[in-house]
């Protein structure tokens, strides 16, 4: 299996912030839906999707070391 390398490129940053934006809204949008929510299966699989999500975000987060928390926030408000 070929290994392709991670794009660091600032289009590739802006893209992923862009992501990682849309991945934050995706997170509360689950989030509310889960309050509502009275089942507690289809509360825990939205509780597992928000895990994923989370994931995701990590991921993204580990790819820009240079980008700080603040500026994480900052980009996502």
């Amino acid at each position: 299996m070929d290994v392709k390398d991670e794009d660091k490129s600032e289009e590739s940053k802006k893209n992923h912030i862009a992501y990682y934006k849309s991945l934050t809204k995706i997170i509360l949008d689950i989030q509310q839906e889960a309050n509502l929510e009275v089942d507690p299966t289809i509360k825990n699989h939205l509780d597992e999707r928000i895990d994923a999500v989370e994931k995701d975000r990590k991921r993204i987060r580990e790819m820009f070391p240079e980008i700080t928390d603040e500026e994480w926030d900052v980009n996502t408000n």
